[in-house]
């Protein structure tokens, strides 16, 4: 047994994390870390990529045990952890701070996941420059990645950080960070001519680099089409259908905690499950097998 700063024997009691939330290290996982040449291995194949947002260490290190291949810290936690009403008030320090907080779970779990960091509204509209400068901030908190929001406009911004040596996941469909713009919650992409932009929006961001597409409330079927269509850039869908290279939901609508009514595209896996991890690892099996999500429900 070993000493404390005493020299008196120190009982397991004593030598506990405080609060307890966190081991001070996971044994190392059997694992491979997620890379991005991972990513496009299992998208070459066609195997579900499963990803979950987390802001904080515990729930972050659950996740990773659970399998969860990537891990978003979204600025969706201006909603859920901050209880604002869109996500448009949320910061670049705040995501620095959560973004941080996730990174140090991982390595305390030394978990595999990949992981990706939101920039924020404001952190990037401004400028190539601006962009960057806020990604370096996102990318030192500890991401492998930085998501935007966004066609046209973005994909010079994209190119300009991959070619500087940042990953970047796209987001096309509905982007609540312009909610306001869009005039609501609503999918986006409907009828032919919004689907042309969209499609051409998604082949230059692309083009531009970026690694992975968000893909917010879109149609199952142009989902589908899209996911088809872009080789080197793996989908993720969100209420986009199961046609998609992967699935990502919102940590506190899939464990049914969130502060309102749950999306159509979301199933509670709380119901199926005895524990968060429970449910976590509910989520990721149903996302490979293809059970989640199911078209007639969760999709448009």
């Amino acid at each position: 047994m070993a000493l404390n700063p005493t020299g008196e024997q120190a009982s397991s009691a004593t030598n506990a994390t405080p609060y307890g939330t966190l081991p001070p290290a996971s044994p190392p996982s059997t694992r491979k870390p997620i890379s991005l040449p991972r990513i496009q291995e299992m998208h070459t194949r066609g195997e579900k990529i499963t990803m979950l947002t987390a802001y904080d260490a515990t729930f972050a290190a659950v996740a990773d045990a659970a399998g969860v291949e990537c891990i978003l810290v979204g600025d969706s936690l201006g909603m859920v952890c901050q209880g604002r009403h869109s996500t448009v008030g949320v910061t670049l320090d705040d995501m620095a701070y959560h973004t941080e907080s996730v990174a140090r779970g991982l390595r305390r779990a030394q978990g595999t996941a990949w992981l990706i960091g939101d920039l924020p509204f404001g952190s990037y509209q401004e400028s190539k420059e601006q962009a960057i400068r806020s990604a370096s901030v996102i990318m030192q908190a500890g991401a492998h990645m930085v998501k935007l929001e966004g066609g046209g406009w973005t994909t010079e911004v994209v190119q300009f950080l991959v070619e500087r040596g940042i990953p970047v996941c796209a987001h096309l469909g509905l982007t609540p960070q312009t909610v306001h713009a869009l005039g609501g919650y609503r999918v986006q992409g409907r009828g032919d001519a919004a689907a042309d932009v969209m499609k051409k929006q998604a082949h230059e961001l692309q083009d531009a680099g970026a690694s992975l597409l968000v893909l917010e409330m879109v149609p199952a079927p142009l989902s589908a089409e899209l996911t088809r269509e872009l080789p080197n850039c793996a989908t993720i869908g969100i209420g986009a259908g199961k046609g998609t290279a992967g699935q990502v939901l919102v940590l506190h609508d899939m464990l049914g905690v969130n502060l309102g009514k749950n999306p159509k595209f979301v199933r509670n896996f709380m119901l199926e499950a005895s524990s968060i991890r429970g449910a976590m690892e509910a989520y990721v099996a149903a996302v490979k097998n293809g059970s989640f999500p199911d078209d007639a429900i969760h999709a448009w």
